[in-house]
């Protein structure tokens, strides 16, 4: 296969494995080629993102690659974030944000068990808002990252603390640990100053 077109691979599975990042072995195993070619793809596209007009770039942290915003456009992210159109959330990000916040810290993976469903788009839609951010990483294979609310998250839904936060029940039934995510969001919805009509 032709090095543009495994870069192009390279570059969709960076973006679709989303905070989780990937390791040089990882891609080497799914593009089905050596690790040293892999690391090659990755400094091409570095270079790529460095030394073009591009609006994203590429980290690494662990060993671990990601891709990211660049620091310098974070004037024009935090307008997005005060437009009007974009004070709406929807339903699936509306849901991802009340389970971090009531459960958090907490990871991807652990969100995604409880929601049943992936939560890529929903929690980048949350971190590019800054309603939540890094908390750390949990400890374990392959250390995944925490993600907890920020002071932003307190002030879009008019809180001074986390324990003005609605009430849980004090017992769920785990055999319908699905059902979660639906009482999250009804309380959530209520709090919420927009509609969520997305």
């Amino acid at each position: 296969m032709e090095i543009s077109k495994l870069k192009a691979i390279t570059e969709g599975l960076l973006f679709a494995s989303g905070d989780e990042g990937m390791t040089i072995k990882q891609l080497a195993r799914i593009l089905e080629i050596s690790k040293q070619t892999v690391t090659h793809i990755i400094e091409e596209l570095k270079f790529d993102y460095n030394h073009t007009e591009r609006g994203i770039m590429l980290i690494e942290s662990h060993q671990v690659f990601h891709l990211t915003t660049k620091p310098e456009h974070s004037t024009y992210f935090q307008r997005l974030v005060q437009t009007p159109h974009s004070s709406r959330m929807s339903q699936a990000a509306l849901e991802t944000l009340a389970i971090i916040a009531y459960q958090q810290p907490i990871t991807r993976t652990e969100i995604e068990e409880i929601r049943g469903v992936k939560s890529d788009r929903p929690v980048q839609t949350l971190l590019a808002r800054s309603l939540i951010e890094e908390v750390g990483r949990k400890e374990g294979i392959g250390r995944p990252i925490l993600f907890g609310t920020t002071k932003e998250f307190l002030t879009y839904f008019g809180l001074t603390s986390l324990e003005e936060l609605p009430p849980l029940p004090e017992e769920i039934n785990d055999e319908s640990i699905e059902q979660e995510a639906d009482l999250f969001f009804e309380k959530f919805a209520d709090m919420n100053p927009s509609n969520t009509d997305e």
